[in-house]
């Protein structure tokens, strides 16, 4: 079957948050004076909420901040703005193939769509990004109520880019079993390995070996025009 759109996952797919300062659970801790095991049990309870539009950012952090004692309106604007300057300075190290990539699959004629599990502040930047003009159609977590592996996120994509799913490709980093899921529901599936750091591979999704690998962006025109 000819491909007809892709769709991408966005994080260690078309951006990497590990180009820029780590600023997640165990570092929100340690900025707020909390340990780890202090903190990291109600951060990790809200994170279906935070992606799918539940609570924001903002509102997560202020509950948890009261439980713990320590609010107070001038940390809460710190801790707030520094997440949403980490989370944008991802978008300044993109691999140099990804705006080709996408600009050829748009020369060809060939759509482009976007699921991605993301929070509050993830979806504002990516609607912002320079990123955001390329897609067709695109379905992010914190706006749909829903996040992958759910079929669901997936099915909306289709119906809004008009593709049927055997003329589709999906490329992702592998998380959230986001491979396997596109695989079961007839869409091709490869994994996007270009983002990948020795350093960081305990934190980045494991290598999936009954996916084809691909370690360069624009390697995705060679695999729909092939």
């Amino acid at each position: 079957m000819s491909i007809q759109a892709v769709i991408y996952d966005m994080y260690e797919t078309l951006v990497t948050q590990f180009c820029s300062p780590l600023y997640y659970g165990t570092q929100i801790a340690e900025n707020l004076g909390l340990s780890p095991a202090e903190f990291l049990p109600g951060w990790r309870a809200t994170e279906e909420a935070r992606a799918t539009g539940k609570l924001t950012f903002e509102e997560t952090m202020g509950r948890l901040m009261k439980a713990h004692g320590i609010y107070t309106p001038e940390t809460h604007r710190e801790v707030v703005d520094k997440r949403i300057a980490i989370q944008a300075d991802c978008f300044r190290h993109l691999h140099p193939g990804i705006l080709p990539m996408l600009s050829g699959l748009k020369a060809r004629g060939i759509r482009i769509g976007l699921i991605t599990n993301c929070f509050s502040e993830e979806a504002k930047l990516i609607r912002e990004s320079k990123l955001y003009p390329y897609f067709d159609a695109h379905c992010l977590s914190w706006e749909e109520g829903v996040r992958k592996p759910d079929p669901a996120i997936y099915r909306t994509c289709l119906r809004r880019l008009g593709i049927a799913p055997e003329n589709c490709l999906y490329v992702g980093d592998g998380g959230s079993f986001e491979l396997e899921t596109a695989r079961s529901l007839g869409l091709q599936a490869v994994q996007a390995t270009w983002y990948r750091q020795s350093a960081f591979e305990h934190k980045q999704a494991a290598l999936r070996t009954n996916f084809p690998q691909l370690s360069d962006p624009m390697e995705v025109l060679d695999w729909v025009t092939k």
